[in-house]
């Protein structure tokens, strides 16, 4: 089975409930240059409209490729917090996984494959009104910090 071989995690006196996580599959931390199952590395960033900070980096031991579907799990497990992952090719059976657990698949072949340039042009999305998988990213997490409406009665001891 395919395993973490060294993880790096930022800490950082910041609130990362408010940012959307997006994983890069990139080698060099700089471009999105690998495929999905074969990445040896993911690079997680945190962002906001104004922001955007590293929280983690994770590389893996050299994995068989073809029919190794173990290698999967680990990776998906890793990005689970994450609503996006870049990267050069997704298989479908990668991709079903990912969709099932809310994390939209990205192909980066054509235009910038730049992690900044890419975060940059998210941010701007954000701030322009956010379509597609981002705007269904930024729905998802604004219901997830809104407390239920009857929370409030929970807390202050109301009886039904």
């Amino acid at each position: 089975m395919t395993q973490v071989t060294r993880q790096l995690q930022v800490i950082k006196e910041i609130d990362d409930s408010k940012m959307l996580k997006i994983a890069f599959a990139t080698s060099d931390r700089k471009t999105v240059n690998q495929h999905f199952g074969s990445a040896r590395s993911f690079t997680i960033y945190g962002i906001t409209e104004s922001e955007a900070h590293l929280l983690m980096v994770s590389e893996f031991e050299d994995l068989k490729q073809d029919g190794n579907e173990d290698k999967l799990v680990i990776k998906i497990e890793l990005l689970k917090d994450c609503v996006a992952v870049f990267c050069r090719a997704c298989g479908a059976s990668a991709v079903r996984q990912l969709m099932a657990r809310n994390i939209h698949p990205v192909k980066v072949t054509d235009g910038p494959d730049d992690i900044d340039t890419i975060i940059h042009s998210l941010q701007q999305e954000l701030k322009d009104s956010p379509a597609g998988w981002l705007g269904k990213a930024v729905k998802q997490m604004q219901r997830e910090q809104q407390p239920d409406r009857l929370d409030f009665m929970a807390e202050e001891t109301w009886d039904e």
